[in-house]
C-alpha cells in the first residue's frame, strides 16, 4: 500500500564429492570444491562504530576526486558545512545545545540544508561535528513551548537507532519553530510534494555505478543460457509481473504462454525463476512467491510441470527441496487469504521444509526492542539478558540457518531448491542472497556483492521505499521493517567467521547502511525495477556504487584471499556486540 510514500512523487518532475548434510549451524565447515581443507578463523574481538556520534565526517564528504573536502572541513574554523553539489543552506541557529549521550551538553551552531543537519561545537579540541543526513530521520518532535520555563527543544528520532536532542534558549522559540519547520519539510520531501535530494545531487565520479549490474552478463557468467535454461523476455514490459525484473531465466521446455498460467497461480505473479546455478552439478537456486492454493487446495498443472522441469534440469538429483521461509502455522493461515504452500502429493519427489522465519511485523518490533537496549547506553550488568529479550539474534540465527540449509542442499546434496515466503520479496531475498554468498566466491568481492544486491534485492523487487520509508513522515507505517538491515547483519556475521574470505571490509557494510537511509544516492529508491525505470532513476540520480568504486581502497579488506570456488559453511560460534567490540562464545551462530 502506497499512500503518502507513493513512488510517483519521489522525484517526479511530471504528473564434487558429497559432504555430510548440514541441517543446523552446529556442524559447519568451510569447504572448497578444489581444496576442502581451507579454513577461515574467527577473530576474538573487533571494533565497530556503525552508530556514529563522533567527530568523524559522514562518508559523502570524502568523495573523490574531491578528497580535499575531508581536509578542508576537518581543519576548518567555519561553522557551516562545505556543501555538496546543489545542496543549499535553509536555516542556521547559533548558541544551540546538543545533548550528546556520550559527552554531555555541547553548545554550537546548527545548520540545516536541503540534505542534512550539521552541528558544530568549536569549544572542544578537536572540534565536535555531527553531520546527519535528513533522510535518516524517522520523526521530529517538539519538546516544551512558549509557556514552558527554560530551554525549548526538539528531538530527532533516527532510523539508525539514534535519538538526538537539541535545545534553544526559551527566548528563541521562534527560531526553534523555524528550524523545526525546515526539518519537517526537507526530512520528509515525499510527504511535502518535493523531490528527494538524490534527484538534485549531481556529483561526477570516475566510474558509473549504474553499469555495475547487467542481468544478461551476470547470467552469462553463470553459464546461462544452456541446454536446460533459457533467458526469456516475456516480462520485458513488466506485463507478466510488475515486481520482477525484465530479464528472467526459466526452464527451456516451458514456453512463455505457460509462464503466464504459472503466474496466475503464484502470489503477485512471481513465478519460480533461476537465481543461481552450480557450475558443476547444475543444481539451482530458484525463487518465487507462495502458490495460491487457498483453503480448497487448488492445483495448477502448469505450476506442477514447472517445478518438475526445475527438478529435471539437474541430472545429479531426482529430488527437489522447497524451502518455505515462514513458520508452518503462518503458512497454513495464509490459506484463508487464498495463499498457502505446496502439497507434497501434488509435487512429486519434492520435499517441503519450513524455516520458521517470522514476518516483517515481528522483525520491526524486535528492532524497536534492540534500539532500547543499545542506545544511548548499554547496561553491562544485564547486557546478555536484555539482548536476548529482543530476540534479534534469534531471528538472525534462523535466517542464517535457513541460508545454510539451502547452500548445503545445493553444494553437498547436489539438489535443486525452490525458495519462497509469502510474496517473495523479503525473507526470500534474505535467504537466496545469503546462500549465494556462501556458494559463490564472486559475490564475496566488492563488485560481486554489488551485483548480488542489484540482482537479488533491487531487481527482484524488495520494497525499499516502503520498508525504509524514504522521505515519508508516516513513521508508524506497518510496511516498514528492517529486512535488509538483518541481511547486512548476517553478512557481517559471516565476515567475522571468515575474515579472509571477503574482499570488502566492515566500513563497506556500514557505508551501505548509511546510504540506505541518506537519500543521497538513487540506488535504494523505489520498490521495484519497473518503478525505477519509470522514475528514470539511473538517468536522474547517482549510484552508490559510483561513490564506492571510485575509492575502492577505502572499502578493501587487507586480509582477503581469493580462493577459487570456495564455499563457506558456518562453524559453531556466536557473535554479539558490546560497546566498541564484539565478543565470541561457544554455541550457536546467531
Amino acid at each position: 500500500m502506497e499512500e503518502s510514500g507513493s513512488v510517483d512523487s519521489l522525484g517526479s518532475k511530471r504528473s564434487s564429492s558429497r559432504q555430510p548434510s548440514v541441517d543446523s549451524l552446529s556442524s559447519s565447515t568451510s569447504t572448497s570444491r578444489s581444496d576442502r581443507s581451507a579454513q577461515a578463523k574467527l577473530p576474538s574481538a573487533m571494533s565497530s562504530d556503525s552508530v556514529s556520534t563522533s567527530t568523524e565526517l559522514s562518508p559523502e564528504l570524502r568523495v573523490k576526486p574531491q578528497a580535499v573536502n575531508k581536509k578542508v572541513l576537518r581543519g576548518s574554523d567555519k561553522e557551516e558545512p562545505q556543501l555538496l553539489p546543489n545542496e543549499e543552506v535553509q536555516n542556521t541557529a547559533h548558541d544551540v545545545t546538543y545533548f550528546c549521550p556520550f559527552i554531555g551538553a555541547l553548545r554550537g551552531t546548527v545548520t540545516v540544508t536541503n540534505y542534512r543537519l550539521f552541528f558544530k561545537c568549536m569549544d572542544r579540541d578537536p572540534t565536535f561535528v555531527l553531520d546527519l543526513p535528513l533522510g535518516v530521520l524517522s520523526r521530529v518532535e517538539k519538546i516544551g513551548g512558549a509557556s514552558s520555563r527554560g530551554d525549548v527543544s526538539y528531538l530527532l528520532v533516527c532510523k539508525d537507532m539514534r535519538h538526538l536532542q537539541f535545545a534553544h534558549k526559551q527566548i528563541e522559540d521562534t527560531l526553534r519553530k523555524s528550524i523545526f519547520e525546515v526539518l519537517m519539510k526537507f526530512a520528509f520531501p515525499v510527504s511535502n510534494g518535493l523531490q528527494i535530494f538524490a534527484f538534485n545531487y549531481g556529483q561526477i565520479f570516475p566510474e558509473n555505478g549504474w553499469k555495475v549490474y547487467d542481468a544478461v552478463s551476470e547470467y552469462k557468467r553463470q553459464g546461462i543460457p544452456n541446454e536446460s535454461w533459457r533467458i526469456t523476455k516475456v516480462n520485458d514490459h513488466y506485463d507478466l509481473c510488475d515486481t520482477y525484473p525484465s530479464t528472467l531465466v526459466v526452464p527451456v521446455n516451458i514456453p512463455d504462454e505457460e509462464l503466464k498460467r504459472v503466474a496466475a497461480f503464484r502470489a503477485k505473479g512471481r513465478i519460480p525463476v533461476l537465481s543461481w546455478i552450480h557450475p558443476e552439478s547444475q543444481a539451482t537456486v530458484t525463487r518465487c512467491s507462495q502458490p495460491m492454493v487457498g483453503v480448497n487446495g487448488k492445483r495448477s498443472k502448469e505450476d506442477e510441470k514447472f517445478l518438475q522441469a526445475i527438478m529435471d534440469a539437474n541430472a545429479q538429483s531426482h529430488k527437489l527441496f522447497i524451502f518455505d521461509a515462514r513458520p508452518s502455522v503462518n503458512a497454513a493461515a495464509n490459506k484463508m487469504k487464498g495463499g498457502g504452500y505446496e502439497s507434497e502429493d501434488a509435487y512429486q519427489n519434492a520435499e517441503l521444509v519450513f524455516l520458521d522465519i517470522h514476518n516483517i511485523h515481528v522483525m520491526r518490533e524486535s528492532l524497536r526492542k534492540l534500539k532500547d537496549v543499545v542506545f544511548p547506553n548499554i547496561e553491562d550488568s544485564h547486557w546478555l539478558s536484555n539482548l536476548e529479550s529482543t530476540h534479534w539474534l534469534e531471528h538472525i540465527k534462523l535466517i542464517m540457518a535457513g541460508a545454510l540449509r539451502i547452500a548445503d542442499k545445493v553444494e553437498s546434496g547436489k539438489t535443486s531448491v525452490v525458495v519462497h515466503c509469502s510474496d517473495g520479496w523479503d525473507r526470500t531475498s534474505q535467504l537466496t542472497s545469503l546462500a549465494m554468498l556462501m556458494l559463490d566466491g564472486y559475490y564475496r568481492t566488492i563488485r560481486g556483492f554489488e551485483v548480488l544486491l542489484e540482482k537479488e534485492w533491487l531487481s527482484f523487487g524488495h520494497r525499499f521505499q516502503l520498508r525504509i520509508g524514504h522521505g515519508d513522515k508516516n513513521h508508524t507505517d506497518a510496511d516498514r521493517s528492517p529486512v535488509f538491515i538483518q541481511f547486512v547483519d548476517c553478512v557481517w556475521q559471516l565476515t567475522r567467521q571468515f575474515p579472509s574470505a571477503f574482499e570488502f571490509n566492515e566500513y563497506f557494510l556500514v557505508t551501505i547502511l548509511d546510504h540506505l537511509y541518506s537519500c543521497l544516492f538513487g540506488t535504494f529508491l523505489c520498490n521495484s525495477e519497473q518503478q525505477r525505470m519509470k522514475e528514470e532513476i539511473p538517468k536522474r540520480t547517482v549510484s552508490l556504487w559510483s561513490y564506492i568504486n571510485s575509492q575502492l581502497e577505502e572499502f578493501t579488506n587487507p586480509l582477503y584471499v581469493n580462493y577459487s570456488n570456495h564455499v563457506l559453511f558456518l562453524r559453531s560460534a556466536y557473535v554479539t556486540w558490546s560497546s566498541g567490540s564484539a565478543t565470541t562464545f561457544a554455541g550457536t551462530l546467531v
